[in-house]
C-alpha cells in the first residue's frame, strides 16, 4: 500500500496560519450530529477552520456516492466516514495518507484494541482515525410498552415472537423498522448472530461457505426474519432509521431492532435506559455472538499544508480521552480507545463495554457484515438485495437462503 506521512508533508511545507478540515459524513441524525459536535468543537477551539459536509442516507450508500463524484473530481474531502473494507479498498488505492508519527508520540497501539486497529491501521499505517465501536445486534425496548401487557422482555426468540399479538391487541406497533435495504441487512445480521452463534456466524457470512449459506440453520434465520415483517407497520417502507427509533421512543411501537447508534436517538430525546428503556442483546439460541462495528474518520492525501494539519488536529482531537467519552455519551456507542474511564457513560454503554471484552476473549466477537467489515461492499451489496426482497415479499425462508447463497456466490 502507498501511505503518505502526514506529518512528513507538514514538515516539509511551509507553516500556514489558517489551517483547516472538510468531514464527509452521514451523521445526520440528532443524536449523530450532537456526537460530531464534541469533535468538532475540539477541533475549532485548536484554531481550525471546521467544513461540515454531510450527506444524508444513515446506511452511508449516498454519501459513498457523493465521495466517488469527488474523487474523480479530483477534490477529495480532507476526512470522510468510511466503514470496513471500504476503507482498505481506498488505502490499496493509495489515496489515504496517514498519522503514524502522531499515533505513535500519543501511544494508538496501547490505547485501542485490535478489533479497532483491523480497521483503522491497514497495512501498519494508521490511514483512519476511529470515534467509536458499535453493538450492532441490539433491542431497544419502551419500558411503558412492556408495563402495558405486562410483560418481561424477550430472552429467546419464542418468547418475542409471542409478544407480537399482545403488543397488537394493546394498540401498540410490535416492531418499529424503517423499511430501507440496509436497515433490513442489519436486521439479518442480527437475527444471523442470535440464531446461527459465532462459530456458524463467521462460517456463513466471513467465509461465506456456500453449504451453511444453503444449510437449515440460514433458513431458521429467514424463517424468523419471516415472523418480524409481520410485526411492522404498513408504513415502514422508505422510514429511516432514527424515526423508527422515534416509535420507540414516544411509545407507538415496542421494540427497535438496530445497532447502538439507536440509544444516541434516546438520549438526545432524554430518556433514561432502564427507567423509559431497555437496551438488550436479541435472543441468542446458540451460545454467545457480539457483533461489532468500528466508526472511524479516514483521511484522504492532501497536498495543501493548511489542509494537512487540520488533517492532524482532527486526528488528535477524536483521540482525546474526553471528546471519546462526549462522543460517544452522544453516538450511543462505547470508545475506540480501552485505557478510558467508563464511569460518566450510561448503564447500556457499561454493560456493551464488558460484552465486548468478554466476548472478545472468547472469541465470539464476530465483524458486522452489513457494514462491510466481514464482506467486501460487492458481496454485501449482493446479498442486502436478496435480504431486501425476501423481507418485502411472500418469498419463503427456503427461497431465500437459496438467493441469499446464489446472490453471495456471484458477487464473490
Amino acid at each position: 500500500m502507498r501511505a503518505l506521512s502526514i506529518t512528513a508533508l507538514i514538515l516539509a511545507t511551509p507553516a500556514c496560519a489558517d489551517p483547516s478540515v472538510e468531514v464527509m459524513h452521514f451523521w445526520t441524525s440528532g443524536g449523530e450530529a450532537a456526537a460530531l459536535g464534541a469533535v468538532r468543537d475540539k477541533v475549532v477551539a485548536e484554531g481550525v477552520i471546521w467544513t461540515d459536509a454531510p450527506v444524508a442516507g444513515g446506511g452511508g450508500d449516498q454519501a459513498k456516492t457523493a465521495l466517488q463524484a469527488r474523487i474523480a473530481s479530483g477534490n477529495p474531502p480532507a476526512a470522510m466516514l468510511m466503514l470496513g473494507q471500504t476503507i482498505t479498498d481506498w488505502a490499496a488505492e493509495g489515496m489515504l495518507g496517514n498519522v503514524d508519527a502522531l499515533a505513535e508520540t500519543q501511544g494508538w497501539d496501547a490505547a485501542l484494541p485490535q478489533a479497532v486497529k483491523d480497521w483503522t491501521k491497514i497495512d501498519g499505517h494508521y490511514v483512519s482515525v476511529p470515534t467509536n465501536v458499535h453493538r450492532t445486534d441490539m433491542i431497544w425496548a419502551s419500558k411503558a410498552a412492556f408495563d402495558k401487557i405486562g410483560a418481561a422482555y424477550p430472552t429467546t426468540w419464542e418468547e418475542l415472537n409471542a409478544l407480537a399479538p399482545k403488543f397488537v391487541e394493546a394498540g401498540i406497533i410490535p416492531l418499529a423498522h424503517g423499511g430501507q435495504a440496509w436497515q433490513e441487512a442489519y436486521m439479518f445480521e442480527a437475527v444471523a448472530s442470535g440464531i446461527l452463534g459465532a462459530e456458524t456466524y463467521r462460517k456463513a457470512l466471513i467465509d461465506l461457505d456456500d453449504a451453511t449459506l444453503r444449510g437449515p440453520e440460514m433458513v431458521a434465520v429467514f424463517a424468523e426474519m419471516a415472523e418480524l415483517r409481520r410485526m411492522v407497520d404498513p408504513n415502514a417502507p422508505g422510514r429511516d432509521w432514527n424515526l423508527a427509533s422515534a416509535m420507540v421512543i414516544n411509545g407507538e411501537a415496542a421494540m427497535q431492532i438496530m445497532g447502538d447508534w439507536a440509544k444516541g436517538e434516546f438520549t438526545n430525546a432524554g430518556k433514561k435506559p432502564g427507567d423509559d428503556y431497555a437496551c438488550i442483546p436479541v435472543p441468542k439460541a446458540k451460545g454467545d455472538a457480539f457483533v461489532y462495528l468500528v466508526n472511524s474518520l479516514s483521511l484522504f492525501t492532501q497536498s495543501d499544508p493548511d489542509l494537512i494539519k487540520g488533517q492532524e488536529v482532527l486526528a488528535s482531537a477524536i483521540m482525546d480521552p474526553a471528546v471519546q467519552i462526549a462522543f460517544n455519551q452522544a453516538k450511543g456507542a462505547i470508545p475506540a480507545r480501552t485505557d478510558i474511564d467508563l464511569a460518566a457513560m450510561d448503564a447500556c454503554a457499561q454493560a456493551t463495554s464488558v460484552a465486548l471484552k468478554t466476548n472478545d476473549a472468547a472469541g465470539t466477537a464476530v465483524p458486522t457484515f452489513a457494514g462491510t467489515h466481514a464482506a467486501n461492499a460487492a458481496v454485501v451489496g449482493a446479498a442486502t438485495d436478496a435480504i431486501t426482497a425476501f423481507f418485502n415479499s411472500d418469498q419463503t425462508p427456503e427461497e431465500a437462503a437459496t438467493a441469499l447463497a446464489d446472490a453471495i456466490a456471484a458477487a464473490r
